[in-house]
């Protein structure tokens, strides 16, 4: 079940540098934080071409409502969050927020966003209709990463690179309920909501990854490769793409237990450190910098 290279580099315009990567399976694009140019990347996944790029600021977060096709960006330094129209390539609204903003998530189920601040140990909470702030969540750590939603229920789970776990927030209430230690991994760094298994899937620098039911108990670990930044998860919330150090390999969720490694692919590309995945087509997207120039190519796993 090999990972493939599957098309070349598409060049992107601008220098730039690259953070958080995911895929709008329904409306077929790929979105990319393009950040030291300040802008959205937007790739169409049904030709691999760069569609275009919306100025936003020095963004990290992405998300996006496939339902009111929409993204969603966190500006980082700016100190702001921003709706963009994918079609139009324009900014909808932008609103300030008390602080540098760094990775984003999107509840469909109480339409809001939760944008966590780099640096710090606060999650702002936004309202995705009116683009207003309507919350602050105070986490029990000051160095958040990689918030995930469960989009039935609304629930959210935030990790904390320094607190030794990860949150669990009522999404209602807007309260955090318990802190769920992971010991087994060293700076938790990405996180994801599998919603075919109801996991919380968690991943540490030591190149750990584990899974975890909805109430915090530990389900199993499996290894992936050291350094992970960013891991990702599609529509079905079954596969699972992870990045980090030029390395991208694929795993299967599990129910009950740790995740199945699939496919480890070597790009050669260590600024690879972000990933986003399809699963109506099993392509993946990465992005990366380096002496020529910026990227964006489409990876495919074959079952």
């Amino acid at each position: 079940m090999p990972l493939l290279v599957a098309a070349p580099p598409q060049a992107v315009p601008a220098f730039g540098g690259f953070d958080y990567v995911t895929v709008d399976e329904g409306h077929h694009r790929a979105y990319a934080a393009h950040t030291r140019s300040d802008r959205l990347l937007i790739v169409d996944t049904s030709t691999g071409k760069v569609a275009g790029q919306v100025d936003v600021g020095p963004m990290h977060g992405i998300a996006f409502d496939s339902a009111g096709d929409f993204a969603l960006t966190g500006n980082g330094t700016d100190d702001t969050l921003s709706k963009v129209d994918p079609v139009a390539m324009k900014v909808l609204a932008s609103v300030d927020v008390p602080g540098h903003v760094d990775a984003i998530a999107y509840d469909p189920a109480h339409k809001r966003i939760y944008a966590d601040q780099d640096g710090g140990g606060n999650v702002y909470v936004v309202d995705a209709a009116t683009m207003k702030q309507v919350g602050t969540i105070a986490m029990p750590s000051d160095d958040l990463e990689s918030p995930a939603v469960d989009p039935k229920t609304g629930t959210l789970y935030q990790n904390l690179a320094n607190g030794g776990g990860y949150a669990v927030v009522d999404g209602a209430t807007m309260k955090v309920l318990k802190v769920v230690k992971t010991p087994q991994l060293q700076d938790n760094h990405p996180l994801l909501f599998a919603s075919s298994t109801d996991q919380v899937i968690v991943g540490g620098i030591n190149g750990m990854l584990s899974a975890y039911s909805t109430d915090g108990m530990h389900q199993g670990d499996v290894s992936v490769q050291p350094h992970i930044d960013q891991c990702s998860t599609g529509s079905k919330g079954k596969l699972i793409a992870c990045a980090g150090r030029g390395i991208v390999t694929v795993l299967s969720a599990t129910k009950g237990g740790a995740p199945k490694l699939l496919a480890k692919l070597d790009t050669g590309h260590a600024g690879i450190h972000t990933v986003g995945i399809d699963e109506t087509t099993n392509d993946l997207w990465v992005v990366w910098s380096d002496p020529k120039g910026d990227w964006v190519q489409r990876l495919k796993w074959t079952p």
